[in-house]
Parts: C-alpha cells; structure tokens; sequence
C-alpha cells in the first residue's frame, strides 16, 4: 500500500487547546493573566497592551449605550452546497453556535451611541472565524439599507477570515451585494463608519470594510486581503516589518486613525456628532 501523501496527513485533526478556566496567556508576551481582571480591563493585556478577540455581544456592551435592539434576529443560513469534507456543513454550523450563543457571524441592530441614534453591526472572528456567508453579506445589507430608510449612521465593526468556502460562489457574490448597498448608502449623503479589528481580511476588507468615510482600526488588528504567508510564498520578497497591522496601513495612508479599545466609544461619539451635523440631505 502506498504511503499517505503529506498534504493529506496535514488534515487530520488538530489537538483541542487546553482550556483554563481561571486564566488565559497573551499571545504576545506571554503573560498569564486572571481572565477576571482581564475582561474588567476590556481583555487588553496589562504587560504589553495587547488587544485580545472580543465576542459579538461584547463589543456592542462596549459600544451600545445600554439600547441595542437587533434586526433580523432570527435570520439562519442553510446549506445551500450540502458541502462536506470532515464533517458536514451543518455540524459545523450547529458547533459554532453551540459555543458562541449567536446564530451567526454578525450581529446587527439599532442603538444610541454617545447619544446619536445609530445602526451598529459586530462581526464575530468565533463563528465560523467571522467568515461572510450569505447571511452575514443579507443582515449587513439590511442594516446599511434601514438606516437609509430612517436617515441614521452606520459603524460597522468587522472581524474576519474572508469569504465562507462552504457557500462557494454564493458568500462571493456577498462581496458585491454589500458594497453596492454602502454605496448607495454614501450616494445618499449618510456616514458610514467601519472599524477594523483583529483580523479583518478576505472579502470583508475587499468589500465593505474599506469603504466607510472613516475607516479607524483597533490598536495591533492585522488587516489586509491575503494572509502575510501567501503573499510571500507567492512575490518571494521580505514583507516590511509591521507589514499589515493598523499601525502600518495608519502610516501608509490605508485607515484613518487608529484607537485603543478604552477609548474607541468616545471617537466614534465625537465623530458621530460630527458628521451627523454635516449630513447632506437626499
């Protein structure tokens, strides 16, 4: 019998981490940190400052000031390709939201932020590592165009590993729904703000994510289209140090700022205020 072709052994399953209850290690310094002093410090290391992956329904407690209210709550992706390869699509589906509450890799909805009325939609990196189907490409549609309706801003906050394969050409074809709906969102003269976290890439940066009037990026977030090993396996050139973090598309002139996470509810209050006194009427 022949031997098993290396790319095959390399998917066999991966070990589970061990998961600690109590405490949790930074990944950039490597500090050990009491989970509980760290979500009270919004999960930034206190040693290195490093900006830990934040859950959906956390980022709009941080953010929202106490008035969320969802939009399509009950919107669940099928199976649309009955795909399978370790285990099928729906398995996986039902896993993740087993484990991260939500039903998908979005939330959408309508709330006040610093006082102005506003739709906030939150990508999830722990569904499905926050990949665009078509119902995440449907409810973020949806926001933009609501609040085209009733005439309020939009901040959308992305955290994503690019397009859902599962979906094939079904989640592509929600690179283009969601870019022309913030398009004729902007054509209306209404902000649109999008916030880059850890990681935004694929089609959201491809899409909507780069298409706001501010674009600010969370503190150390990788952002970018292709992963930094594709790239260099693919032009065989040594990357710039930094290359595809915020802090280096801030320099380059890609994002307009960049905001720690204490104090990204009071940026986009201020800007909200003002580019919601500069609207342009339809």
């Amino acid at each position: 019998m022949a031997p098993t072709p290396n790319w095959l052994r390399r998917r066999g399953a991966k070990p589970e981490p061990q998961n600690d209850a109590l405490w949790e290690m930074c990944p950039s310094c490597g500090e050990r940190l009491y989970k509980k002093d760290l979500a009270e410090r919004l999960w930034i290391c206190s040693r290195c400052g490093h900006h830990f992956r934040l859950h959906a329904l956390d980022r709009i407690a941080l953010l929202a000031d106490g008035d969320f209210h969802e939009l399509a709550p009950l919107l669940a992706t099928g199976d649309p390709l009955t795909w399978s390869d370790r285990m099928p699509y729906a398995n996986k589906i039902a896993g993740d939201r087993q484990k991260s509450g939500l039903l998908e890799a979005v939330v959408v909805g309508l709330c006040t932020i610093e006082g102005v009325r506003t739709g906030l939609g939150v990508m999830d990196f722990f569904f499905r590592g926050g990949t665009m189907g078509s119902v995440v490409g449907e409810k973020v549609t949806l926001l933009i165009e609501e609040c085209a309706r009733q005439r309020l801003p939009v901040v959308l906050v992305t955290a994503s590993g690019g397009a859902r394969m599962e979906e094939g050409v079904i989640a592509l074809m929600q690179l283009a729904k969601t870019t022309a709906a913030a398009e004729r969102f902007s054509a209306l003269g209404l902000p649109l703000i999008t916030v880059l976290t850890d990681p935004t890439t694929g089609g959201v940066s491809a899409s909507f994510g780069f298409q706001g009037d501010v674009i600010i990026a969370e503190t150390g977030a990788a952002i970018g289209f292709a992963g930094r090993r594709v790239i260099d396996q693919t032009i065989r050139q040594k990357l710039p140090e930094g290359f595809q973090s915020a802090e280096f598309l801030l320099e380059h002139g890609q994002v307009d700022m960049v905001v720690r996470r204490t104090e990204l509810k009071g940026a986009l209050g201020r800007l909200l205020h003002f580019l919601t006194d500069k609207a342009v009427p339809a």
